[in-house]
Formats: C-alpha cells, structure tokens, sequence
C-alpha cells in the first residue's frame, strides 16, 4: 500500500491515510535519540542523508570520510535492530515512539556489520571508557538503511528554538545577514566562549548561537540550564539584530575532530557560512589533540563553510580581560584558565569562579539545585 500525503511548510508529511491503514504495515519502536534522527533526517539537517545508511555508504564514510558520491561526511547515520527483525529489504515499516507513529521507512538494505569496526574507525578507540564506543559496542551489529518519510513532528520541550534549516534560513534572511557564523555548544556560557563569539561576530552580520539538546554524558550540564543560561547572556550582553539561538536537536557523539565536520556540515545546513572550531572541539577525556579538531579541516577544502580557528583563551587579572598567548605577556598566578573541571568544582561549591562567568549566569545555574547530568 502506498501512502498518500502532502508537506507543510517545515517538511512534515501529513497522511491522509488512516491508523488503520498505517497499521497494515509491520513497525519498529525507536528511541527519543533516534526520534531526532529521523526528524534531521527528514527536516534538512543531515543534508544530503535522506534515511539511514546503508552498507556501502557505511563503509565509504568510516573509510574515507565521504559518502559515495565523494560528498562530506564523517559521522555514521545507522538505525539498528535486533537480529531476528522480520522486515526484509523492499519491505515499508513504520518507526514509532511509544507506539505513536513517528515516520515511514522504506527498507533498502538490512545487513550486519562489526560493531568493533565502527568505533575504531569513527572515534579511533575501542575503549568503553569512551561514552561514544561504549553507546556503539553495547549496541547491535545489524542495521536497516533505507529512506524515511516523516508523518510527525515530536514536541519539543524548548519549543521556542526548535528551528530547522527552513526556518533559520528565512530568520537569517529577514535579519540581513549574508555572513552568519555558527557557535556550537554543549556548556554554559562562560566568558572565553563570549570572548570567542564576539571575535568572531566581528567579521560577519549575526551570530548563530546553537546547543546541542539531547543525550550526553554525566557530568555535562542538563539542556534547560543551558539554555537558560545563554537565554540570559544574550538578553543582556547581544544585540538581537547581530545575534539568535536555535537548538540542534541532535545526541553529542565525542568524536572529536570527526564530529567537528559534523558539527560544521550541519551549521552549513541551517545557512551558517562561518562557523566556529575551538579547542578540543567535541573531545572526551584525552583521546583527541587540543587542535585535532583545527588539523582535519585541511583535509575537506569542499566542505562550503569557512571554520574560524580558536586557540586557547583565559582570564588575565593583570591585563583586566579574557586573552590569549599572542596578546598576554603574563604567566603564572595571573592566568586563570577556563578549565571545565575548575568551573564544575566551583559551581558544585556554590562559588563564582572569578573572572569565568557572568553573574547573571552564574544566578541562572545556581537556582538549579543540580545543574549536571547524573
């Protein structure tokens, strides 16, 4: 059977077909994670992926970091399931999220891979202590790939920045902004990451401000501090003609530099030109140089976004600011670093680290009486 249907304006497939009908077709229950890939999947944020990968395209990106047709791309898009699942390929299935239907897939390929295989490759560790292999090798070793149709859009709980490519696309365009620079982030805003914003927002027309909201690891901050955070740096320190915030959907991987291509094709996708590389962009512990992330960009002149490389910022007491080596002559007990250790300890102490945050975000934080993820 063939479903019929019509988009709106966001890319939603609203079917004119019945539950009924929809429930001629076999389903698979799928997780709130895997919920955001369909809805990237479907909405352009994983643009050119139009469904999960299939083997071949698998295999072209953990070995070359490119799809088959020798676009970008680094990161593995894969839906699995359990080894005795019935569907086979050419079958249509439909992908629920408790037992509401979320999308219909059509089954190009089922096959099975080595899950070992997968995590070497994308994260170069097989180490459990690695919350990106851990979440892969305690996985399946078979996946389904294959086109998905989205018949609707979940709720979100920060319904006021869910914007996906469409969208920022026109805000940026109403806005004026021809040059937009992304921010990644998974933290609360601390003084180097405005320092680095604000460098950078001087070389284009906007900012766009983007946290990833979904799964991370214990220990990272929850998403409503976040964004409650940034909700107030933005209020009180941006103009909102040179700045927005919208939400990235998506789970953090710790891939490292791997993900920082990621992080750089989806932020061309929602209209980013510039967008903004750090220090250990999208590391974990010590399994990624502090500037691998910088190193890889030469390998992807094709990528059609420009990466803006930061170094290393910290708060100078003698210079009065946040600076960096090539500007600060000083040393010693006048730097103080931005260390996240440092400023989780603080924080867990009630304290306001000097010179590392601003005190309205720091008030923002402190409300919550656990601001991490346990």
């Amino acid at each position: 059977m063939k479903l019929h249907s019509e988009k709106n304006t966001y890319g939603v497939d609203h079917t004119r077909n019945s539950i009924e009908e929809l429930s001629e077709f076999s389903t698979l229950e799928i997780d709130a994670d895997t919920v955001n890939d369909v809805e990237n999947l479907a909405q352009g944020v994983f643009s050119p992926l139009e469904g999960f990968m299939c083997r071949e395209t698998l295999e072209s990106v953990l070995n070359h970091m490119r799809l088959p047709n020798n676009v970008p791309w680094t990161i593995p898009i894969l839906l699995p399931v359990k080894p005795g699942f019935h569907a086979k390929e050419g079958d249509s299935i439909v992908l629920t999220n408790d037992s509401v239907p979320t999308a219909i897939m059509q089954i190009e390929e089922k096959y099975s891979f080595p899950r070992g295989e997968i995590a070497l490759k994308t994260f170069g560790t097989k180490e459990m202590n690695h919350p990106g292999v851990k979440q892969v090798l305690t996985g399946e070793d078979t996946f389904i790939g294959g086109k998905i149709t989205l018949i609707s859009q979940a709720n979100s709980e920060f319904e006021k920045y869910a914007f996906y490519p469409r969208q920022t696309r026109e805000i940026f365009k109403k806005k004026g902004w021809k040059n937009v620079v992304g921010f990644q982030t998974r933290n609360v805003p601390h003084l180097g990451h405005e320092h680095v914003q604000k460098a950078a927002l001087t070389l284009v027309d906007g900012i766009f401000i983007n946290p990833v909201i979904g799964k991370k690891k214990p220990g990272d901050f929850r998403d409503d501090v976040i964004l409650e955070s940034y909700e107030m740096l933005l209020k009180n320190y941006y103009s909102d003609t040179r700045a927005t915030m919208g939400i990235l959907k998506t789970r953090m991987r710790y891939a490292g530099p791997k993900e920082a291509i990621f992080h750089a094709i989806i932020r061309k996708n929602f209209g980013c030109t510039h967008f903004i590389v750090g220090r250990d962009h999208a590391g974990v512990g010590s399994y990624y140089g502090p500037f691998d992330a910088h190193e890889i960009f030469s390998e992807f002149p094709d990528l059609g976004i420009t990466p803006l490389f930061f170094r290393s910022f910290f708060h100078c007491k003698k210079c009065g600011g946040v600076v960096n080596e090539k500007i600060c002559p000083h040393d010693g007990d006048n730097i103080v670093n931005f260390s996240g250790t440092k400023l989780r300890a603080a924080l867990t102490e009630g304290r306001n680290p000097k010179g590392m945050l601003r005190e309205e975000v720091f008030k923002v934080i402190q409300k919550h009486k656990q601001p991490f993820i346990e």
